[in-house]
């Protein structure tokens, strides 16, 4: 009992059901539609502009939901069902949904890039936040990339129409208010006037100030149903957290993790070596559980590789949200593809020829990132972390 409690008595920790809760409340309504218009006004009109819209628009909510499945249910479930209506294949629908929306867990405000840093209080939430901006960017510019190269073989043409000056002034004041939370959060956070933690809070009270003053699509009597919904989600979150401390703490008094670091770097593949066995190994595991479950089971056994080899932590935090990522793409189990796969009445079989060019390109991405650390980590010293 005592073990369950330390896993989740933890003041960082706070900040995963705020940001939940911050992202239910910017979810309501109109959001969806108010976002969707910016992204289409600038991509809309070019030739696969759904498919465009489809990437630019879940980049955007990656900022606020932080959790890749939130993304594809939610506004993905619309921008399929658009695709679908303007006469895209379903399943390179879904693909491209389930693909872009693995964004989320990467870029800011990542749930499990806060639970990465439970593992060592040297690594600092708003470094792993900045660091997945550039990585997250280079994925959703690499989906660009493929639908682009789709749409000119399948002839996925946009609708024509340019919007007009004016009209590109009014739709961007209109999605100001929610283009403008990610960077509260972390201009906040670089500027110290908030912890992560506090960061949380403040998008809470930013997300009810927007849904209720601004939007109006939030009432009073809809708080009952958006607390529910999110205090849901979190008490499944840390439930997973806690039952994750009786875990480490068996594995610690079991003597286990020792055997298994000294097993690894004494096999002989060197150090670039043990990086393919790990994404190899992460990858697998990605097809079958969820990006918190991994984090809580595996950090705690990969730390001691990390410091055996003197990898930067922050850096391989990030290799390894992207590793998590691209497992729940992988069929045969994409946790994430199959949502969207039952969203658009598909089977996953169906995604494979889509599928294929997508892990293709996240694939890439996640080698550059291997091959030039400063992909993840320039951006973090710039700004002084």
């Amino acid at each position: 009992l005592k073990e369950t409690f330390t896993g989740i008595d933890s003041f960082p920790l706070m900040a995963v059901p705020f940001f939940i809760l911050a992202a239910e409340l910017m979810s309501g309504g109109s959001l969806t539609e108010v976002l969707l218009k910016f992204a289409g006004q600038f991509v809309g009109h070019k030739r696969g502009g759904l498919g465009y819209t489809n990437v630019v628009s879940l980049t955007f909510f990656s900022g606020i939901s932080g959790s890749a499945l939130a993304d594809a249910a939610g506004p993905g479930s619309m921008l399929i069902r658009m695709m679908d209506k303007a006469g895209y294949d379903r399943a390179y629908a879904a693909a491209l949904t389930a693909s872009t929306a693995i964004v989320g867990p990467i870029i800011p405000p990542s749930i499990i890039m806060i639970i990465y840093a439970l593992a060592d209080d040297n690594v600092s939430v708003g470094a792993l936040f900045v660091a997945g901006l550039i990585p997250g960017l280079l994925i959703a510019a690499a989906m660009c990339v493929v639908n682009w190269y789709i749409s000119k073989e399948r002839n996925y043409k946009g609708d024509g129409q340019m919007p007009t000056g004016p009209e590109i002034v009014r739709t961007t004041w209109k999605a100001l208010p929610a283009i403008l939370l990610p960077v509260l959060i972390l201009g906040g956070m670089r500027a110290g006037w908030f912890t992560p933690t506090e960061a949380a809070v403040v998008a809470v009270f930013y997300g009810l100030f927007v849904g209720m003053v601004i939007y109006r699509t939030i009432q009073v009597r809809d708080l009952f149903v958006i607390l529910r919904e999110s205090g849901e989600l979190s008490a499944v979150i840390l439930l997973v957290v806690s039952l994750a401390g009786i875990f480490a703490y068996s594995l610690s008094t079991l003597g286990v993790i020792d055997p298994i670091t000294q097993a690894i770097v004494n096999s002989g593949l060197g150090e670039y070596g043990v990086l393919a066995l790990l994404i190899l190994m992460l990858i697998t595991v990605g097809m079958f559980l969820d990006g918190v479950s991994i984090f809580l089971i595996f950090v705690p056994l990969l730390w001691p590789i990390v410091q055996f080899y003197k990898w930067d932590p922050v850096w391989f935090g990030v290799i390894l949200t992207l590793k998590v990522a691209l497992g729940q793409f992988t069929p045969p189990l994409a946790v994430n593809l199959m949502v969207s796969c039952r969203i658009a009445g598909v089977r996953m079989e169906e995604t494979v020829r889509w599928v294929g060019w997508m892990l293709f390109s996240m694939f890439l991405v996640m080698l550059a990132v291997i091959a030039w650390p400063e992909l993840a980590l320039w951006l973090p010293r710039y700004l002084g972390y």
